[in-house]
């Protein structure tokens, strides 16, 4: 093969497309597909993909390849296909699709080694390579070019010999240590121990150690045993005895935690029906997907952990996605505990180099199960058994920037390659997999009832307009508040949750109503306690809080909104002998922080859990036999159809914090809208009716998942261009669809200006449209050359955030 095939990173819709380029003599035989590699493109040298490899091109002039810059492929046959996939499904360009699919540390700024693998010896390696390689085993790529080597190393890598590692400019490093081990055979070693004055002990003690252990040990413990400091084993060093070397462990983010071993616990009855279906289909290498449909607590993750356990019997891999941070301590514990090293572990709260290093156990092969937010859905496995996806309703799974995928479609994309089965697992599935599952798309496993029969928490719904008018102004209902003490009381645990979304603290004159805005957004500033500053959430822009209304020059400024840090300053005065942890992102924006709290509440170091979005999910502790729901409807009025979904789903998942185990559970729910059936559907967990009640509203409304959805959103720094470009494109994606579609629209975004940009968008309701994506690439190409003056249009074509 003498051409390849390359996309090369310049994201325009005219390089959107394979170039060809002839591969140099010296890289025959390793250029590979899925390998990234160095091409000259205009007048500049840039990276690409290799897709294909072939031996003629329709074009005559081809220029050469620069270098490659992997030893062996990064993306392998089915990820590169899936790349094209994605492509099609989220109207990206390819170039975005792949580097979607690698960790952060392989897109940034680095300088390349190749180094020995941990096993390998130098003399282990063919002449004439050992002679090239630094006294620490490495060789940097741009010498190993030079000399012309690379080839062999490419052979001797693809043995398992070498390895290339990328050590990120002042990002990533590979994570070394130094080990010590004897240079001489051990008569040569006693010989010499006998040979140091009395007056040098420490040598001689260092020796000993040596002689009674003679093995290579890490300096720190070497130092650590024998009470010594470094200055002692350099003599030794110096004077040739002892060696010294850098060796490269894993960064592990959990090196100081131990897990401790699990086994399979017996299963319930419904556990077993449930768990029987997906075995099947493990076992008879079918693609399925199965929603399985359990109350909180009903024992979901055990039938994960044994699906898996079978997936490994069989030689093959499985990927399960969590929703974000919230869920990974205590799901990770339940993994490791299981399955122990053959586990890697993804999600936000890793370090770059941490996660690269995860990313290379992927792909060499050391582990066989990956747990991870949104992006660990593109793990390079290649033998895939299982995919499962934990509360599979977060909206979190879709990617809000390019490619703008949901990893519930990518799943189910890659299991269809593998014939493997894809779980969705939740308490509150969305409507539209619940949808699917009612028309057998799904297959639907359900799981009534709580692990040990415990029964659901008591629900009781406080209509806070009742407090006020009888008087009570604080944020607490007298029930909570009689409760919470009453917990206090018995030594047990209560949460309480806070429904921030769209509910942040704001300042506004009391005097003339002035909210005080960001200046380049549309949108009040957010009140932040902790530094005594305004910021704008979607800019970045800050500042303080004035003294003085800027419209009535009144002095009564004053904040609104209940923030969970004005929570704690309540609790502290009506409440002083509670002790709280307050999880929120002021709270756990440091690594480990989030870990820490959940680990202090566990132990009982706290009375009550105040917290945000981030403790809804996945929390499971004995102690826990009070939910306090402060602000149920928040949610509620945001312009958004899926508000009261996501009202009920919250609702329940806090709920399903409550009495898990032996101790009972009561749930209060305060709420100015107590006669909204989310809110009352929440009281009693009935997903059945909600989902009966919301499908007739979605009906009515051309909602999904009766219609598709499609948001083109239009921003510009003048509005008039906005508008007269928004009025364009629905003008013509109205000429080309059929009556049944409704497209709404121009009108102003929900947040109409963000960072000085005007924002008008429009959205499109329709069943069956054929041709819509060609109409939508049109209209990407149409408007491709205004993107150099500044016009975005952006195409989202599942859109869960409508703002």
């Amino acid at each position: 093969m003498k051409i390849a095939s390359v996309i090369v990173d310049v994201p325009t819709k005219q390089t959107d497309k394979p170039f060809d380029y002839l591969i140099p003599d010296q890289w025959k035989d390793t250029i590979q597909p899925g390998m990234r590699v160095i091409v000259p493109f205009g007048p500049r040298k840039i990276q690409g993909f290799v897709t294909e490899l072939k031996n003629q091109s329709e074009f005559k002039q081809l220029r050469e390849i620069c270098e490659p810059m992997d030893l062996e492929p990064v993306l392998n046959k089915e990820l590169l296909e899936l790349g094209n996939w994605l492509t099609e499904h989220t109207l990206c360009f390819k170039i975005f699709a792949y580097q979607a699919m690698l960790p952060a540390a392989l897109k940034a700024k680095y300088q390349k080694k190749v180094k020995l693998a941990s096993r390998t010896k130098l003399n282990d390696l063919p002449e004439p390579l050992p002679l090239f390689f630094h006294q620490d085993g490495t060789i940097h790529w741009d010498e190993a070019l030079k000399s012309g080597i690379v080839p062999k190393l490419q052979r001797e890598a693809a043995k398992g010999h070498l390895e290339v590692i990328y050590e990120v400019k002042g990002k990533l490093k590979k994570k070394q240590i130094k080990m010590i081990r004897p240079l001489l055979p051990l008569p040569e070693l006693t010989a010499e121990m006998a040979q140091i004055p009395a007056r040098a002990a420490k040598q001689k003690e260092v020796l000993r150690y040596f002689i009674e252990n003679y093995r290579e040990i890490e300096l720190k413990q070497l130092l650590d045993d024998l009470h010594t400091t470094k200055s002692t084993v350099n003599a030794l060093i110096e004077k040739k005895i002892l060696f010294e070397r850098d060796a490269e462990v894993y960064r592990d983010p959990f090196e100081h935690r131990t897990f401790e071993r699990t086994f399979s616990l017996p299963l319930t009855e419904h556990q077993q029906k449930a768990i029987g279906p997906i075995l099947n289909s493990i076992n008879e290498d079918q693609h399925e997907v199965f929603l399985l449909y359990g109350v909180t607590g009903s024992g979901k993750t055990e039938i994960y952990l044994q699906s898996i356990q079978d997936c490994l019997e069989k030689g093959k891999e499985a990927i399960v996605l969590v929703p974000e941070i919230a869920l990974t301590p205590q799901m990770v514990n339940r993994f490791k505990g299981r399955f122990g090293n053959l586990v890697a572990v993804m999600h936000s709260g890793l370090s770059a180099g941490e996660k690269y290093d995860e990313w290379r156990k992927i792909l060499r092969r050391e582990v066989s199960v990956v747990v991870g937010a949104r992006s660990a859905i593109f793990a390079p496995f290649e033998n895939l058994g299982i995919i499962i996806i934990d509360e599979e309703h977060e909206t979190s799974y879709k990617q809000e920037d390019m490619p703008r995928y949901h990893a519930r479609d990518v799943a189910i994309k890659r299991a269809e390659t593998y014939n493997c089965p894809v779980v969705l697992g939740s308490a509150t599935p969305s409507l539209e997999s619940f949808a699917r599952a009612q028309k057998r798309v799904y297959k639907l496993l359900s799981l009534p009832s709580r692990m040990n029969n415990q029964a659901l928490p008591s629900v009781e719904i406080i209509d806070m307009r009742e407090e006020l008018r009888e008087g009570n102004r604080s944020m607490f209902s007298r029930s909570l508040f009689d409760k919470l003490k009453d917990r206090i009381e018995k030594k047990q645990q209560s949460v309480l949750f806070l429904n921030k979304r769209g509910h942040s603290s704001f300042v506004m004159c009391r005097d003339c109503g002035y909210v005080i805005n960001c200046p380049n957004c549309d949108i009040s500033l957010t009140y932040h306690r902790a530094s005594e500053q305004m910021k704008c959430h979607y800019c970045g822009y800050e500042s303080y809080v004035p003294k003085q209304c800027p419209e009535c020059l009144s002095e009564h400024i004053r904040y609104f909104g209940t923030g969970t840090q004005k929570v704690e300053a309540e609790l502290g005065k009506i409440l002083p002998e509670a002790r709280i942890i307050r999880m929120d992102v002021d709270t756990t924006g440091r690594k480990g922080a989030h870990e820490k709290l959940l680990q202090e509440f566990q132990d009982g170091k706290a009375d009550i859990l105040l917290g945000t979005q981030m403790i809804a999910k996945g929390l499971d502790f004995p102690n826990i036999t009070l939910v306090g729901v402060l602000s149920a409807d928040t949610m509620l009025h945001l312009p958004d159809f899926r508000s009261s979904e996501k009202t009920f789903q919250l609702l329940t998942q806090v709920s399903g914090r409550a009495g898990r185990h032996k101790l009972p559970g009561e749930v209060i729910i305060q709420t100015y809208t107590p006669e909204h059936y989310s809110v009352e559907l929440a009281g009693t967990q009935d997903y059945d009716l909600f989902y009966n009640r919301e499908m007739m509203v979605r009906k009515v409304h051309h909602y999904p998942p009766f219609y598709y959805l499609t948001l083109i959103t239009v921003s510009h720094e003048q509005l008039m261009t906005v508008v007269s470009v928004t009025e364009k494109i629905a003008g013509y994606v109205r000429s080309r669809v059929s009556n049944e579609t409704v497209v709404l629209g121009p009108t102003a975004s929900p947040i109409p200006r963000i960072n000085n940009r005007y924002r008008y968008q429009c959205l499109i309701k329709y069943k069956r449209e054929k041709d819509l994506s060609r109409t939508l690439k049109t209209i990407l190409d149409q408007y491709q050359k205004d993107m150099a003056h500044g016009l975005q249009v952006s195409i989202d074509l599942n859109p869960f955030i409508l703002m």
